[in-house]
């Protein structure tokens, strides 16, 4: 028996950032992996895609029902059961044998961790109240999630240079165990529900065809271009199912995104932050990995190893956040954040083909890093400021949504910006010319959420009564 609700914070921290750590190392640690996958399996030169766009496609798609489904089912179940779906299933891709299976192995971790990773948000946001303590954690939170997606490169060229390419799916086997362990060690057992809400079924079809969509058309820019009718009717698709949920949210008694919690200038202002931070964010690393790859010449591993200064900054910056917010409250840092990240993201956008890690990289990483750093730990408090508990996992799901759709939106964009400037060309320079454009455009989108930060999020701590509705106003509802 728990001594409170609450459960043992400090364990529910734990549990709730080794599982973020384990969900942003997947993002990014297939992708060292992919040309010792091709050999092995088989694969096609379009299907190898796949084993990244099937991770991206069932994450980015059920985020949103996935949160809900914390409110409703419970947080602790939902997390649990996520977890356990993602660890089978990163067992399996590390046992498959034809490209298949690793596809769909793919597919179900993304299904895993968009149940799991708005369970782990929630959890903290209602073990730790507003103010200092939930600063704190959430700031431990983003600074293991970002250190997640930056080591995921160092991950997967050392365990695919030294190990083989299965153990870039088997390694996240003792990290979900841990993750396990310490929620049965201090994560408190759902509270019991009175009459329990149904799920918002139609809600739930459309949202997740609807960003599914989303996230397919954009993802398969690479194969398609933007130009193509294939593309252009995807796209289509996605905004008619979109629009649609939003008319049914509207008239829904029990939705899966309650449209009244965007009124709170707090949530709506930090999912725009976080789309346009994780959209920059997600470029550079694309764009700094290729450029040390096919122009500096380096090494899957040396290119990991690189890619560490950038971790330790954002880190760094995380926990200045942490100090600034529990003071002055999240917008303080953000503006200077998204201002520093992109001067870091310009003086990247100075690479030159015949530079090198020193000249080039060094520099700039620790000053995007830390950039990066000050944006993403105070904008997962913003997110979550007046909301009450019973709502935790729709807020949840959706701060992680613009977070994984910023991402995917941001790269096919910016990437089709590179290439076109590149043209035809292979050479050195003239890809380090497209890199550089799709960095100062990078830069450009940090700018914009400086922007969204100083017009959108409000001068004082809380929202005027316009976010959600209160603890004490929702005391005897059954949540």
């Amino acid at each position: 028996m728990y001594r409170n609700a609450r459960g043992r914070p400090g364990a529910v921290l734990a549990a709730a950032a080794v599982a973020q750590f384990v969900f942003a190392l997947d993002m990014s640690v297939v992708n060292v992996a992919l040309p010792a996958i091709r050999a092995t399996l088989g694969f096609g030169p379009l299907g190898l895609s796949w084993v990244v766009h099937a991770y991206a496609l069932a994450f980015g798609g059920f985020l949103l029902l996935g949160g809900r489904a914390c409110d409703l089912y419970g947080k602790r179940r939902v997390f649990v059961g996520g977890l356990a779906v993602f660890g089978v299933c990163s067992l399996a891709g590390g046992l498959a044998q034809a490209p298949w299976q690793l596809v769909a192995a793919r597919a179900g971790q993304g299904l895993g961790a968009a149940a799991a990773a708005p369970a782990a948000l929630a959890l903290l946001t209602t073990t730790f109240p507003e103010g200092p303590r939930r600063v704190r954690a959430l700031g431990v939170w983003s600074a293991v999630n970002a250190a997640g997606g930056a080591l995921g490169v160092l991950a997967g060229g050392l365990l695919t240079e030294y190990a083989g390419w299965r153990w870039v799916m088997l390694v996240n086997l003792p990290v979900v165990a841990a993750a396990l362990a310490l929620t049965a060690a201090g994560v408190p057992a759902d509270a019991r529900h009175g009459a329990r809400e149904r799920m918002d079924v139609l809600g739930a079809v459309l949202a997740t065809g609807g960003t599914g969509l989303l996230v397919f058309g954009v993802v398969r820019t690479d194969a398609e271009g933007w130009g193509s009718a294939v593309t252009w009717a995807t796209l289509a698709a996605a905004a008619v199912l979109l629009a649609a949920f939003v008319l049914a949210e509207s008239r829904s008694s029990t939705p899966l995104l309650r449209l009244g919690l965007l009124r709170s200038r707090w949530v709506a202002g930090a999912n725009v932050l976080v789309f346009l931070a994780a959209a920059g964010q997600f470029t550079a690393f694309w764009f700094v990995s290729l450029y040390m790859q096919q122009v500096l010449g380096m090494g899957a591993a040396a290119t990991g190893l690189a890619f560490l200064p950038f971790s330790a900054a954002m880190v760094a910056g995380t926990f200045a956040a942490i100090r600034v917010t529990s003071v002055r409250g999240p917008r303080a840092p953000l503006v200077p954040g998204a201002l520093l990240a992109a001067a870091g993201l310009l003086w990247f956008a100075a690479i030159s083909p015949d530079g090198g890690f020193l000249t080039d990289v060094l520099g700039p990483s620790v000053v995007t890093g830390a950039g990066a750093g000050l944006v993403l730990a105070p904008v997962a408090a913003a997110a979550t400021t007046g909301v009450a508990a019973r709502e935790a996992g729709m807020a949840s799901g959706l701060l992680n949504s613009s977070r994984q759709l910023g991402g995917c939106v941001g790269l096919a964009v910016l990437a089709t910006v590179a290439a076109h400037r590149t043209g035809a060309a292979t050479g050195p320079g003239a890809l380090n010319d497209g890199y550089a454009l799709g960095l100062a455009a990078a830069a450009a989108l940090f700018v914009v959420a400086a922007a969204v930060a100083v017009a959108v999020l409000p001068r004082r701590h809380r929202d005027g009564g316009t976010a959600a509705p209160s603890e004490k106003q929702l005391e005897g509802i059954p949540s």
